[in-house]
């Protein structure tokens, strides 16, 4: 509101049979907000009823200009150095912490990250040179999951591409387990399963 609506309302509730609360519930202004304008007409006259002018303060936690120029400067000098790389170089040399994602908007800003070239690949229905036979072609995948009480395990195996066999496989316990278990380790090779 206005100064001069805010200045209305307090006449009008000053002058009022009603009670402040009834006349205010009237109004449809809350009584906290009521009594914040009044304390401050009665502070400082009509001109304590204008909205104190809004002062945008720094975020608590944002970089100083002199650390930002710091980091632009380091780029310029190392363009070498990734966001991750210029920022861990930064903790360890300059003792200050900076974050790899503040580093990137910083550098991003000042147009100094450019944007990767991407090529668009599609995937094919099938490969461009199928196998024809067994042992053409081998797949491998490596994958971790945890046992609930045993903790993680790995598996790693090979793959035959034309038959889909398994041709061998490995699990194995993580390090932790290995300690407790001492280590057990079970292989399996099955060619032509």
């Amino acid at each position: 509101m206005t100064q001069s609506e805010k200045m209305e309302i307090i006449t009008l509730v000053e002058q009022s049979p009603l009670s402040v609360k009834a006349t205010l519930r009237e109004l449809g202004i809350h009584r906290s907000t009521f009594y914040q304008w009044y304390k401050r007409y009665l502070t400082n006259g009509y001109d304590g009823l204008a909205d104190p002018p809004c002062r945008r303060t720094s975020a608590w936690n944002q970089l100083p200009p002199a650390e930002k120029g710091r980091i632009v400067e380091l780029a310029l000098e190392r363009p070498d150095l990734s966001s991750r790389e210029l920022a861990c170089h930064i903790v360890d040399n300059e003792g200050w912490f900076v974050s790899e994602s503040t580093v990137y908007r910083i550098l991003k800003s000042r147009g100094l990250v450019t944007t990767p070239a991407y090529r668009l690949m599609e995937a094919a229905d099938q490969f461009y040179n199928p196998t024809t036979a067994p042992n053409q072609l081998w797949q491998t995948d490596f994958t971790y999951f945890k046992i609930k009480n045993w903790g993680w395990y790995y598996l790693s195996t090979v793959l035959d591409d034309y038959s889909r066999y398994i041709l061998a496989w490995d699990r194995t316990a993580d390090a932790a387990m290995s300690r407790h278990a001492g280590h057990r380790r079970e292989t399996n090779s099955a060619i032509g399963c």
